[in-house]
């Protein structure tokens, strides 16, 4: 499951390469299996772009890594990559909101929200709309991070005074709410259980938030595409139909059950019961309280509501409804009426004797005739599999019609939209279908578009950086593959063509393609082999994320999707179902058709030409693939891709190849892959000196400008030979890399660390052997010392005249005047102390003087600043007059203490004489600060003609300063209107720019659509003129088979009348040739008695010739 480990490289040798990996092992391997691994700088990198690196496996690891630390947000350039954490994360609460709000990408932490943020910033800085394509396989997350977005928006762009609308028994709820509460009926009808995801959204949607200028939201709509109708009639295992079912039969509401007639349990209807029935964690009653409740707050009336649960139950109903095969025809009949009776009610009191005539006698034109053709039991069943999966996709299209009134939002305006796209990913599975074909073009489409933007964006910096740079535009790497699929005779153009061709038939499609394209196309290939569980493939197309090997079976039927157009008729007649009648409005059918026609209508009611019952599926797709490409072509898109990490939908664990395959069709590794076309790793100048400066010292060092800077380093590193021209570029504000140079970079930047480091070690090393040899060296002389005075001690313990002197000392007078002279010091010592004390606090004394003049310049100046300053020096006055006070006391204090050490050491007179001087030096200090208050007294009267005469002056400054701002205030806005004037022609004139080359762009898809539809157009036409000849030569020859069939039956009943004749004769026979081998059996009785009689006669003969003899 590791997919990659790191490893270390121990030796090479030609193609073959030595490693170690961490746990130990040595291995042998050929040099290109191997990718190369980033320096640990960019561990845990947020933005892969980054990485000097660019490989698979450098992709893997950061992923892995940052997945491990619950890191699920992750950039990739333009993409942001989401891995599914399979549990709950509180990092969407509306705290978190708010620390994204106004952010740039680059001062928080890859997030949802960040990406949010930029594209709502965006779309009010440029004054363009902005799109958000979220994609990824079914489990990837898609549905919740939409969910999440959508619930942003309307956060960030709630109106303060929101507008409430009520909703009966409900409190009042704003727009806001309203957009929120279309997830909840979107998912009911359009999400299913699949084994990958318990909550799969089966259909993709693109979600337009329109705000106004000041960026508040003003309404929203939905649109949507390639819904799963098939899953309505068949789930495969492990899988269930959607949700709404299964929401409505879970007890909810009983009384709506009966209304509904579903008075059986879950299991007994077919069309909802072939695989799973229920959801690990999910309560179905509490759901459909959800959607019910959603609908009260999206407006639906309780009509509506009604309506739309009936038709639901319809197509449980229509699914139970029996047929059987009549005996030797090709005709189904009715086996009971019960569900159809209901389903006819359900559908609004429909005629079901109509309904079931209808299903197995359809009437169908032929000539200018109408006549009803039989169908045998398969086709009844396949007609009734259509009409649940017509009348549920239009069901669908309805709610997100009935949803966009509601959110249109009134009359407010709508300037810019943002738009969310949740669609399926690159799809590759065993048996791949005509959908996966269509999700795999649309995935095409989309990441051309990706790649086109990407590399417009890139240009455009590299124009701004004023680098030569050759533009590529790698969204025409895809356009062999797009063009394949779409243009004339490509494979959509062929099915529609083979749809109206008579007898054609899978089979025959798939030899027309292969007979086209094979050979002559390079993305058209044979497919391989199967192997295990793979399906059979007729073909097989090379795509942008690998070759997917497709199956033609049922492409024709599906492309067709016909229904039974008498059905149809049927339904339409409903008098108590106004939905029914709403969802088949724009379908027109045969006869409605040939009757308006008649009536010389034209048509009228339904759509003309192309209507909803004559359309193709893919013509439908086609059609809206190219309203959403030319919607996003006109916008501002931002991408998040999101991974399923582990099939077993377990948190924290990496299953590398599932990942891997992902990250190839999601596009990411082939944004990498043309990222390393260009110059990826791009770093500012400042940066740029500031963590490679060690690589050019002297230049680093001597210039101050950055750009000079930059240009000069990268100078000498060419000159070095540590890099090439090639190799980078020199931009205005950055400098450019190619992938895998800051690697080399930072491996000469570990290099150079690492040769400072010795150095400075060796430095260390040095200095403290110094330390340590002086310290030995002093040690060595206290250790000489010592056995110096040890070798003494010992020779003078035993001298008897140092034994006397030592008696002697204690006796001697010397000794005393020592023990005296020391009492005296230690006295002197004591007196010494209270001098430093005393001194301390003269120092205190001094410094609170000093503090004291500080207060009087403070006062100064708050009296130059101040009104009234005469007042304020008389407080000041008093408060140094105060503070003389304890200065005073302080000292009397002082006099005290000194008092008590003359009382102590009276013998000590010099020592108080000196404290005295220093006591007078004090009272002198007192002096002159008292003599410094007097002249601050004398100084107050001339301060205060200056203060005042300053003030005037300030007066006149302060008038013709507040003349000078309004000049300056005048002037600025001036030139602020100029700027913001000459801003919006600048920007009108590139809005201009831009819009008509979006509209030239437009106009050659048209001319080139239309150039397509008039060439289909005349083919069909012509098809329809071969028809109709066909058609014409099959009418003489059901005819002449008429007459043949009169013919045959006349033989047929002349046939069996000879046929009784003989049977009679045979029977006759038969009874004669019974009598005679009757008689026969008497006969060969009797011969066999007459032979006994014949042989025992003989015996007898033979026995008298014996006894005459």
């Amino acid at each position: 499951n590791e997919g990659y480990i790191s490893a270390q490289i121990k030796s090479e040798k030609d193609d073959t390469i030595t490693v170690v990996t961490a746990k130990g092992n040595e291995m042998n391997l050929k040099k290109g299996l191997m990718q190369e691994m980033n320096p640990p700088k960019f561990e845990k990198t947020e933005d892969m772009s980054n990485l000097s690196f660019l490989n698979d496996a450098s992709v893997l690891h950061n992923l892995r890594q940052r997945y491990f630390n619950m890191l699920i947000y992750t950039y990739s350039g333009l993409f942001c990559i989401v891995i599914n954490p399979y549990k709950r994360l509180p990092i969407y609460t509306e705290s978190v909101c708010k620390i994204f709000m106004g952010k740039r990408r680059n001062e928080v932490p890859p997030h949802l929200f960040a990406v949010s943020d930029e594209a709502y910033r965006n779309m009010l800085q440029d004054n363009e709309c902005q799109s958000m394509l979220i994609t990824g396989e079914s489990g990837a997350g898609k549905t919740e991070n939409t969910k999440k977005v959508i619930a942003y928006f309307a956060m960030v762009g709630a109106s303060q005074q929101a507008v409430a609308v009520d909703v009966p028994g409900k409190k009042k709820v704003t727009l806001e709410d309203q957009i929120v509460q279309t997830n909840p009926v979107l998912e009911a009808f359009g999400n299913a259980k699949t084994v990958r995801n318990n909550n799969s959204s089966r259909f993709g949607k693109f979600i337009r938030i329109h705000f106004n200028g000041a960026g508040k939201l003003t309404g929203c709509d939905i649109e949507h595409y390639l819904l799963e109708k098939s899953r309505v009639v068949r789930q495969a295992p492990g899988e269930r139909s959607y949700h709404i079912f299964y929401q409505i039969m879970s007890g909810h509401n009983p009384n709506l059950r009966a209304d509904l007639e579903l008075n059986e349990e879950l299991i007994y209807y077919h069309n909802v019961s072939q695989a799973e029935l229920k959801i690990d964690g999910v309560n179905d009653q509490e759901e459909f309280q959800m959607t019910d409740e959603a609908f009260d707050i999206l407006k639906f009336s309780p009509e509506e509501k009604r309506d739309v649960y009936r038709l639901c139950s319809s197509m449980l109903h229509m699914g139970e409804m029996k047929f059987k095969q009549r005996p030797r025809e090709e005709q189904a009949e009715a086996d009971g009426t019960d569900e159809a009776e209901k389903t006819c009610r359900m559908l609004g009191d429909i005629n079901h004797e109509e309904f079931l005539k209808a299903l197995t006698k359809p009437r169908v034109k032929v000539g200018n005739d109408w006549v009803n053709k039989g169908q045998n039991l398969e086709q009844v069943n396949w007609s009734i599999g259509a009409l649940v999966k017509g009348i549920y996709a239009r069901i669908f299209d309805w709610l997100v019609r009935k949803c966009n009134q509601t959110l249109e939002g009134g009359t407010g305006e709508k300037k810019f939209f943002i738009g969310v796209l949740d669609i399926a990913g690159f799809e590759t599975f065993d048996l791949n279908s005509f959908e996966q074909l269509w999700i795999n073009f649309v995935n095409e489409k989309l990441q051309q578009f990706f790649n086109h933007h990407m590399f417009v964006l890139e240009q455009e910096e590299y124009a701004r950086e004023g680098i030569n740079w050759v533009f590529i535009d790698f969204g025409l790497d895809l356009a062999a593959t797009i063009e394949l699929i779409e243009r004339p005779l490509g494979i959509i153009s062929m099915l529609d063509e083979e749809c109206i061709v008579p007898k054609a038939t899978d089979l025959t499609y798939a030899q027309k393609l292969i007979d086209q394209h094979l050979g002559k196309h390079p993305k058209f290939t044979k497919p391989k082999p199967p192997k295990g569980k793979q399906g059979e493939a007729h073909f097989a197309l090379i795509h942008y994320a690998g070759t997917v090997r497709y199956n033609v079976i049922n492409w024709l039927e599906k492309n067709k999707d016909p229904l039974n157009d008498t059905a149809v008729g049927v339904m339409k007649t409903s008098k108590g179902n106004a939905l029914l009648q709403t969802i088949w409005a724009d379908y027109t059918t045969q006869e409605e058709a040939a009757k308006k026609a008649k009536e010389g209508g034209g048509g009228g009611g339904g759509k003309k030409g192309k209507s909803a019952s004559m359309m193709t599926v893919s013509s439908m797709y086609r059609e809206s693939l190219n309203k959403l490409m030319t919607m996003l072509h006109t916008t501002h898109p931002h991408f998040i891709r999101g991974i399923i990490p582990n099939e077993r939908k377990t948190s924290g664990m990496i299953e590398a190849e599932l990942v891997l395959n992902q990250l190839t069709c999601n596009g990411v590794l082939e944004g990498i892959r043309i990222c390393r076309k260009g110059f990826p790793n791009r770093m500012v100048h400042n940066d740029f000196r500031q963590r490679y400066s060690l690589l050019a010292a002297e230049v680093a060092k001597s210039e101050k400008d950055p750009d000079t800077c930059a240009r000069k380093m990268l100078d000498q590193l060419v000159s070095n030979g540590d890099l090439n021209d090639e190799q980078f570029r020199h931009g205005k504000t950055k400098v450019f890399f190619k992938a895998g140079v800051l690697a080399h970079m930072e491996d000469l930047r570990d290099a150079k660390l690492s040769a400072i480091m010795i150095g400075l070690q060796a430095k260390i090393r040095y200095y403290t052997a110094q330390l340590e040899y002086r310290r030995r060296q002093e040690q060595q002389v206290g250790l000489l010392v010592i056995q110096r005075n040890i070798r003494s001690w010992c020779t003078l313990r035993t001298w008897e005249w140092f034994k006397l002197y030592g008696a002697v000392k204690p006796m001697l007078k010397a000794g005393k005047e020592e023990e005296e002279m020391g009492k005296l010091q230690e006295q002197i010592k004591g007196l010494e102390d209270n001098l430093s004390k005393e001194e301390k606090l003269r120092q205190d004394v001094e410094g609170q003087c000093a503090k004291l003049m500080e207060e009087k310049n403070a006062l100064f100046r708050e009296l130059e600043s101040a009104k009234g300053g005469a007042g304020e020096a008389e407080q000041v006055k008093e408060k140094l007059a105060a503070q003389k006070k304890d200065l005073e006391k302080q000292l009397q204090e002082v006099n005290e203490r000194l008092t008590e050490q003359e009382e102590r050491g009276g013998d000590l007179q010099k020592m108080k004489k000196k404290l005295e001087s220093d006591c007078d030096t004090l009272k002198k200090n007192l002096q002159d600060m008292e003599l410094s208050l007097r002249k601050s007294d004398s100084e107050k009267g001339n301060k205060d003609v200056q203060i005042r005469s300053l003030q005037e002056d300030m007066t006149r400054q302060d008038e013709s300063i507040a003349k000078l701002n309004k000049e300056k205030k005048q002037q600025e806005e001036i030139n602020r209107k100029l700027t913001e004037e000459l801003q919006a022609e600048e920007n009108k004139v590139a809005h201009v720019g831009k819009v008509r080359s979006k509209l030239e762009q437009t106009l050659d898809e048209i001319e080139s659509n239309f150039e397509r539809e008039k060439h289909v157009r005349q083919d069909i036409e012509k098809a329809k003129r071969k028809l109709e000849g066909e058609l014409k030569a099959a009418q003489e020859n059901i005819n002449e088979l008429n007459h043949i069939k009169h013919d045959l039956e006349g033989n047929l009943k002349k046939k069996e009348s000879e046929l009784m004749a003989t049977t009679s004769r045979l029977e006759d026979e038969s009874t004669l040739v019974a009598r005679l081998q009757r008689q026969v059996k008497e006969e060969q009785i009797h011969v066999k008695d007459v032979e006994d009689e014949l042989e025992n006669e003989r015996q007898n003969r033979a026995k008298v010739r014996l006894l005459s003899s």
